[in-house]
């Protein structure tokens, strides 16, 4: 590995995005996520995953600048309109984003997939990782869980239009205001909840570190209908990976039901951000983003001293 000192989040961290610095003002943020459709519609899509993808840098505590497409497309066997309304769902999210689109690659593949490779800025002194919380700081999360098994529930049958509509609007929200809100508060870390589930993206936040981490399951927003989707097993394939690779990190004090375990490992997709600030700003950050409309935004639990590298979760 190459040892550069302007490398200031690396392979080593495992962080979010990488960054790299340009100045003693200025660093670039850099990261790419794509994804296979998780809603029928195209323009929708399209839209989630631009977003999906940008949350990386948001939750570095960064503004995205540009981004380039990348595109696996079906080209025998589905509809050019269908990329033409992938690509302009992915546009028209750049441009609330406030990036610009300079390019991007395509490449004819039986699966579609989607998404951007973005770059983004910040100042080398108020770079936001996933590991920088500290004893005493209060969680936040600011969106609701459970979209991968809405997702599988849609794909059975099972879900109808309004559970499509509600986890719809929260993947194609933009993490870019409460971003911003949490540099305000004096944020101490962050990261945004994907494909590992909000147990294991937490994870990585006390990771072979000093901390530990509370988290009170009443707390947590989930979308409406999850709990029953999971009583009836209607579970993606990635959550059992999720449970497996990160359940030696997690110590239940009361019971906890096998299906609430898999709505907290549940892969989600344009997730929100989990966040780490000052217990004495943790309230006045609460009520600022459910000013600016972030209203399932909730105090989710807090950074212990002990049990070191270790995730309690209580009812």
């Amino acid at each position: 590995m190459v040892d550069d000192p302007n490398l200031l989040v690396g392979l080593e961290r495992a962080d979010d995005a990488g960054v790299y610095k340009l100045s003693d003002e200025l660093a670039i943020i850099q990261t790419i996520d794509f994804i296979t459709p998780i809603v029928d519609d195209p323009y929708t899509f399209g839209q989630i995953a631009a977003a999906n993808a940008l949350s990386d840098v948001y939750a570095m505590g960064g503004r995205p600048l540009t981004a380039m497409n990348v595109v696996c497309f079906p080209i025998k066997s589905q509809d050019l309109s269908v990329l033409t309304e992938i690509l302009r769902g992915g546009w028209d999210k750049l441009w609330e984003a406030g990036a610009t689109l300079v390019g991007g690659h395509s490449i004819d593949d039986d699966e579609l997939k989607y998404g951007l490779s973005v770059t983004g800025v910040i100042h080398p002194l108020k770079i936001i990782t996933k590991d920088g919380a500290e004893v005493g700081d209060k969680l936040l999360l600011t969106k609701p869980v459970g979209t991968g098994l809405v997702s599988t529930a849609l794909k059975g049958g099972v879900a109808g239009e309004e559970s499509l509509e509600q986890v719809s609007s929260s993947m194609t929200a933009l993490n870019k205001v409460a971003s911003e809100l949490m540099l305000e508060a004096g944020a101490h870390a962050c990261t945004d909840i994907t494909g590992f589930g909000l147990l294991g993206h937490a994870s990585g936040m006390v990771e072979d570190s000093r901390l530990g981490m509370e988290i009170r399951v009443s707390s947590i927003p989930i979308f409406p209908e999850v709990k029953e989707f999971a009583n009836m097993g209607l579970v993606p394939g990635g959550t059992q990976r999720n449970r497996e690779y990160r359940s030696d990190m997690i110590e239940m004090t009361s019971e906890i039901s096998d299906e609430m375990l898999n709505i907290l490992f549940d892969p989600q997709t344009s997730g929100g951000l989990l966040i780490a600030v000052p217990g004495k700003e943790a309230e006045a950050l609460l009520q600022n983003l459910h000013r600016h409309g972030i209203n399932e935004a909730a105090i989710i639990g807090e950074i212990l001293a002990e049990p070191q590298g270790r995730i309690i979760v209580r009812e």
